[in-house]
């Protein structure tokens, strides 16, 4: 039974603001950002990793708060953490003065995130098991005892969680295979960026069409105008069958999975997102006259569900559907604080039966959250049908792990035991681009 021996944190910076990747109406300047823990045990061959997302500036101050937090953990045995995951996270969340320094919001949050998703990872891989089949094998009373529960009781109860985990769980194999066989159906933002100019977009657009994509997002908010003209050049490709894969039958709008959604003539859906920029009555207005590209959907709801990704705990998911204000539950794996609270917003969302599309524009987020959405279909809420999660083709090929899309435009099923939560970044990346004294910033400094 080894212990937690200590750590290494890495602030791993890439400069995707030279070429407009992940710019929207908010962060007109994105360098994606890893705030990066390896979490080691006494045993040199097991080591869990995990991470939390930023966007440049402030990421050394995420890192030294990871420090803070993983500190608290050295010392304690692995199989003790592992036994209730529950406790563990309030064990982590429990410091008195870090604590004092959000509550459970803020930096440090996002750092209790990054060792929480280590903890994770090394209960996976010491499982010899990627995360999502650590976690769907669980029974439904380890599941339950895996999620974070305080202030969410008056939303749903563990009781209420264990019976509706008892009721999917019958038919978890079922799905699992079936997950297996076709894959977990995704969006692509990759198109869709900001900062992009029109060739580029219509470009990427039809790339996506022909990797079988039928879900787009678009980034809107600075002027209307630009997003109408924007969304024109995307819509006239998706909903243009020349651009179809060879062989591949389009959806109709009365196909389950986009029904409700504004699909196209061939079943596209085209969904858009102003990520924090808008009041209500502003977004209102600013909505209306984007109608003509048919945006999923043309009201206040979606706007606040694409807003969700930013909602940073539990409690604030909690009163969002207890209000029914949200069509959409947006959970973002580096947003809340590790697997164990969006445990507790998948128990939720199920309950209230609100489909889980997470956000992944950023680094490392999609490996992270293909293994979240595979938790919520096979254990938790047994469904996909409406489900979509998101995809951007940027910065995979840092990690040992990396997702992967099939040719129908759905996630690819992890399947190796020795990847856990999938988020085992390259020595290399890390020598290469580590802030600031790694080759690229050094070399970028020297210019």
């Amino acid at each position: 039974m080894p212990k937690i021996s200590g750590y290494e944190v890495h602030d791993v910076r890439f400069p995707t603001s030279l070429t407009g990747d992940g710019t929207d109406a908010m962060n007109t300047e994105c360098d994606y950002s890893s705030a990066y823990v390896a979490l080691k045990t006494e045993d040199p061959t097991l080591t869990g990793y995990g991470m939390t997302f930023t966007i440049g500036r402030g990421n050394d101050i995420v890192c030294n708060t990871i420090k803070e937090v993983a500190n608290r953990l050295v010392g304690k045995e692995t199989e003790d953490l592992f036994a209730n995951m529950g406790k563990t996270w309030d064990f982590m969340m429990a410091d008195p003065q870090l604590r004092w320094i959000g509550p459970e919001k803020g930096v440090i949050h996002i750092a209790s995130g990054a060792v929480n998703n280590a903890v994770w990872d090394l209960y996976a891989r010491s499982r010899k098991k990627p995360l999502w089949k650590l976690v769907v094998d669980f029974t439904p009373e380890e599941l339950v005892n895996s999620a974070a529960w305080r202030y969410i009781s008056d939303a749903i109860t563990k009781e209420e969680a264990l019976a509706m985990l008892k009721e999917r769980a019958p038919g978890k194999a079922e799905r699992e295979a079936k997950v297996r066989e076709i894959g977990y159906p995704a969006y692509v933002t990759s198109a869709g960026w900001l900062g992009y100019d029109d060739e580029k977009i219509a470009r990427l657009t039809k790339e996506a069409v022909a990797q079988g994509f039928n879900h787009f997002k678009m980034k809107v908010g600075a002027n209307q105008a630009d997003d109408l003209r924007r969304g024109k050049i995307i819509r006239s490709i998706i909903d243009d069958p020349q651009y179809l894969p060879a062989g591949s039958t389009p959806k109709t709008a009365d196909d389950p999975s986009v029904k409700g959604k504004n699909a196209g003539p061939l079943g596209a859906v085209f969904m858009i997102d102003a990520n924090q920029v808008w009041d209500v009555q502003q977004a209102i207005d600013y909505v209306s006259g984007l109608a003509e590209i048919k945006p999923w959907r043309s009201n206040l709801r979606i706007l606040v569900s694409l807003l969700a990704k930013h909602a940073h705990n539990r409690m604030v998911f909690k009163q969002l559907l207890q209000a029914e204000a949200i069509d959409v539950c947006q959970i973002d794996s580096c947003r809340l604080a590790g697997v164990s609270e969006v445990i507790s917003v998948l128990l939720m969302a199920a309950k209230f039966g609100v489909p889980v599309c997470p956000h992944a524009g950023g680094v490392g987020l999609c490996e992270y959250v293909i293994h979240l959405s595979l938790i919520d279909y096979i254990a938790v809420s047994g469904t996909m049908e409406r489900n979509v999660l998101e995809y951007v083709d940027h910065l995979h090929e840092h990690f040992l792990n990396p997702c992967s899309i099939n040719a129908q435009g759905r996630y690819n099923v992890p399947n190796n035991p020795e990847e856990g939560y999938s988020i085992q970044m390259h020595q290399s990346s890390i020598a290469e681009f580590e802030w600031p004294n790694g080759s690229y910033w050094v070399g970028a400094a020297k210019k």
